[in-house]
């Protein structure tokens, strides 16, 4: 889980919008509360009415193949696109609102938190609805007289459904740039008369005045008319709705045609005035030229006018209309390309077609009044001033220059190259090229921009995967952006470069620029991570934290980062296992090699310190840690190789188990015993962990003759299961060793039928086992001290002679040898003997061979040795054993021991009277 103060939160524009099909809108998305960049990514929807539960894909910042076949096109096209307002807000465009786009709009933000928190889309529904809006005035040519009042009417209509408002406004042109117009009167949504600045005097005096006649006509009416006032007039009008917000929002406007309105001056009873749609051109451009002449009466006068260039005659248009050219320029006429007219008796107009450089000049109108047609002598005659008309050569002033915001950036990064171009009469197409660093040639096309708009990517910058989706725009008439959303290395700087080229009859003139732009390698600027704990040792159960802090030339919030967590098991391994990898968006992938983490451990970031941290720890995870960190290119998705990788020191962890509190009881005991009777021997814990269980081992130390090591027993481990020893193992030992639980701390070893050969010492180890999450755990062992086990006839005890001198023999392999125990000096005829052969091998274990018991029976604990033993004359107390086909393992060291037993009284069980034990033949084999 990541840490964050607030969560995510997705805004989009209140719905339902209702815009008109044909229209230019804007949705707007903001996102508030997030972790990571900046700058966020913002991906659009659309679901469908005929598909509500269908998501369709429009356009995305992040990732140029999101957008669905059907909206593929627009996006391409930048008829829908997204304008980024600041780094967390953006405007989704429409630029011709389509029915079909009417739906659910979704807008969705990719996660770039450390955890899922919060809300990370909203929705808003968008109506399609017909533009009804209607406005209309019939066009007219006016001529008044000063300080005359005008009057014209606009027709303004609407049928829209839903409850819209009107505005209808007036302006006032002079020259023919739209942009210079002046507003005159406006009426509000609100039902406000606001004059424009120019007229607000004129307004508040009542010279300016509007009317509304009826439902649909709005009569504008200026009062006084000034020279000023000359020009054109038209009206507009706007639809207006009231959006869920609260804010209202112009659906449709419509501008009408143009009225010419001239007004003559009351100082003169002729006045004249030349006018021209545009008076700075190209060439092959066409210049109109109107000439109005304002006079009292003048549908009852006649007036005659000439057309001057530089004060030389153009044509002249008599009275009666006729038209005359000037030699020069009549042929010119004859092959269209002049036109000359009398409109009315007060307006007048001159057309060139396609201008050349010989038409540049100051052009006047002079108009003189005659008494009637035919008449050669004027009563008056008055000059226009003079208009200055100004034709360029097509290329000549082409001038471009190339520059980018973008100068120094990071593999990742967006480049943005402006190209301007200056001068252009005519359209012009434009061409971007690049040139490596260290490159000579050839330059690589990027992307071309014909005269018409249509664009065209260079091969190397068709896939949208590797560098997004490049963008070619025309900001203006003039100023060309070219926008690289992702570079992939230091092979994407270099220089680039852009030419334009302009296009007129034919022709064309070129201009070319470049700037250049370094990239730099994510790679080369030093990216380290530094892992850490606190804790090197922790106890089992508890928690601890590892800190692997980054390092780099740059900043992490505006770079993709992924970061890995490994781990190496103790002991090591040499290999290390993938834990989890948490990648840019957020998503957590944990590896198959250590399952038990991913319930039990937490991951967060802040700015550039990245957390794993490991909840009630336990053996599984002692061992060696590492985090690798790969960083990604800016503004692209984590797929393919990264751009810069690197991992971490190790740090260990010990992970130690609970201290074992076992003690167990040492001290020293005997027990003594008599014949053929049941004995136990304790073993007491005095002290250990509640929740605890125990394995308890059960040994015996023989008696001499030799320092023999110990001999195990039995083992009853945690879960009650039991285990003999090898010298126990055989059924008749088994049957007469048992172990037994007394109470929670008191173990006895059971030895049923003691006889003198079970003498020694005894003595247990106790093993604390604890379970702990994954298992049992052995927590720590204890030995109890040493219990002597003695064996005591009853009675008066009789001694046994028997030969105790010690002997050595040698053998060889394959031969039979014969060990002597022969019992000496008269027994007593109501006995009975038994007797018992030992073995010590070279480990030390004394072995008990081959027992005569009293009644005659022969036990063989070790029955693999049967067939080879062979005992003399035992009734007549000769227990001599002979060894048949001696091999190399029976070497060591023989002994018996002989008991004499006796039945206390008829009916009564056999009792031991009497023992002892021969001397110590020392058996070495020799190869055959």
């Amino acid at each position: 889980a990541g840490l964050s103060t607030g969560q995510r939160v997705v805004t989009v524009q209140k719905g339902p919008l209702y815009r008109t099909a044909g229209s230019h809108i804007t949705l707007w998305c903001k996102v508030s509360g997030y972790q990571g960049p900046a700058e966020q990514n913002f991906q659009w929807s659309i679901y469908l009415p005929s598909a509500p539960e269908r998501e369709v894909q429009i356009v995305s910042t992040i990732d140029p193949s999101f957008p669905y076949a059907i909206y593929t096109k627009r996006v391409h096209n930048q008829g829908i696109y997204v304008e980024r307002v600041q780094g967390d807000a953006v405007l989704l465009h429409i630029t011709e609102l389509q029915d079909r786009d009417a739906g659910e709009y979704e807008c969705h933000t990719p996660n770039t938190d450390g955890r899922y928190f919060g809300s990370y889309s909203a929705k808003t529904n968008l109506s399609v609805i017909a533009d009804t809006l209607s406005a209309s005035m019939v066009p007219q040519v006016l001529t008044h007289a000063e300080g005359e009042t005008v009057e014209l009417t606009c027709e303004v209509s609407k049928s829209t459904t839903q409850h819209t408002h009107l505005s209808v406004s007036w302006y006032h042109l002079q020259g023919a740039e739209e942009r210079h117009a002046k507003e005159v009167l406006t009426l509000s949504k609100d039902f406000v008369l606001r004059p424009g600045p120019s007229y607000a005097q004129r307004f508040l005096v009542g010279d300016v005045r509007l009317n509304k006649v009826g439902n649909t006509t709005y009569k504008l009416s200026i009062g006084g008319l000034e020279p000023s006032d000359q020009g054109q007039l038209y009206c507009e009008a706007a639809e207006w709705i009231e959006d869920p917000d609260g804010t209202w929002k112009d659906i449709s406007r419509k501008q009408t045609g143009r009225t010419s309105l001239a007004v003559m001056s009351q100082g003169r009873d002729l006045s004249v005035d030349i006018t021209a749609a545009e008076n700075s051109l190209s060439e092959g451009d066409t210049l109109q030229l109107n000439c109005m002449v304002g006079a009292q009466k003048s549908r009852s006068r006649h007036f005659q006018l000439l057309w001057l260039l530089n004060g030389v005659e153009v044509a002249r248009v008599d009275p009666l209309g006729v038209l005359i050219w000037e030699d020069e320029y009549e042929e010119r006429a004859k092959l269209g390309q002049l036109q000359a007219f009398k409109h009315s008796n007060t307006v007048y107009v001159l057309t060139i077609y396609k201008v050349g450089l010989k038409d540049n000049g100051t052009y006047h109108c002079s108009v003189s009044e005659v008494k009637t047609p035919g008449d050669f002598h004027s009563i008056q005659t008055n000059l226009s001033s003079g208009i200055q008309v100004n034709v360029k050569p097509i290329g000549y002033h082409l001038r471009l220059s190339v520059s980018t915001s973008t100068p120094e950036v990071m593999a990742g990064d967006a480049l943005i190259l402006l190209c301007e171009v200056q001068g252009a009469t005519s359209p012009v197409s434009v061409q971007w090229w690049h040139l490596p660093p260290q490159h000579s040639g050839p330059r690589v096309l990027v992307a071309t921009m014909e005269q018409d708009g249509t664009l065209s990517l260079g091969s190397t910058y068709q896939d949208g995967r590797t560098r997004g989706s490049l963008r070619l725009e025309k900001a203006s008439s003039g100023t060309f952006t070219l926008v690289i959303p992702n570079t992939l290395d230091e092979g994407d700087g270099g220089r680039y470069g852009c030419k334009a080229t302009e296009w007129s009859q034919g022709q064309s003139w070129t201009e070319e620029g470049e700037t250049a732009v370094t990239v730099s390698s994510m790679a080369g600027l030093g990216l380290h991570a530094t892992l850490r704990s606190r804790i090197a040792t922790v106890g089992y159960g508890q928690s601890f934290e590892l800190v692997c802090q980054v390092s780099a030339s740059y900043t992490f919030e505006e770079v993709p980062v992924s970061v890995g967590w490994l781990f190496q098991s103790s002991p090591p391994t040499g290999h290390y296992h993938e834990l989890v990898w948490v990648f840019p968006n957020g998503t957590m992938v944990w590896g198959a090699a250590q399952p038990h983490f991913q319930g039990k451990a937490q991951l967060t970031k802040a700015a550039t310190s990245f957390r794993l941290r490991v909840h009630n720890a336990m053996a599984a995870d002692e061992g060696t840690y590492q985090c690798e960190v790969e960083v990604w290119r800016r503004n692209t998705l984590p797929l393919g190789q990264p751009a810069a990788t690197t991992r971490s020191n190790a740090v260990g962890i010990k992970v130690v188990l609970p201290e074992s509190k076992l003690q167990v009881a040492t001290e020293e005991s005997s027990v003594e015993i008599a014949g053929g009777g049941d004995t136990a021997i304790e073993c007491r814990i005095v002290l250990a962990q509640s929740n605890s269980q125990f394995a308890v081992t059960w040994y015996l130390l023989p008696p001499p003759p030799a320092d023999a090591p110990s001999l195990q027993i039995l083992r009853v481990d945690y879960n009650s299961i039991l285990e003999y020893g090898a010298e126990f193992s055989s059924p008749a030992q088994k049957s007469r060793f048992l172990s037994q639980r007394v109470s929670s701390n008191v173990f006895w070893l059971r030895i049923l039928s003691a006889n003198p050969g079970d003498e020694g010492r005894y003595y247990c180890v106790v093993e604390e086992w604890l379970w702990l999450a994954d298992g049992w755990y052995k927590l720590g062992e204890g030995t109890s001290g040493r219990t002597r086990l003695e064996f005591k006839l009853p009675g008066e005890q009789r001694e046994l002679q028997l030969e105790k001198t010690n002997h050595s023999i040698s053998a060889r392999e394959g031969e039979d040898v014969t060990l002597h125990c022969l019992l000496q000096g008269a027994r007593l005829l109501t006995t009975h003997l038994s007797a018992t052969w030992f073995w010590q091998g070279e480990s030390g274990h004394i072995r008990p061979l081959l027992t005569v018991c009293h009644d005659g029976a022969i036990e063989y604990p070790r029955e693999s040795l049967a067939g080879r033993l062979h005992l003399r004359r035992p009734t007549a107390g000769d227990f001599s054993l002979t060894l048949r086909s001696v091999e190399e393992g029976d070497a060591g060291v023989y002994y018996c021991q002989v008991q004499e037993w006796q039945q206390q009284s008829e009916g009564k069980d056999w009792a031991p009277q009497a023992s002892a034990r021969s001397g110590y033949t020392q058996l070495t084999t020799t190869p055959p």
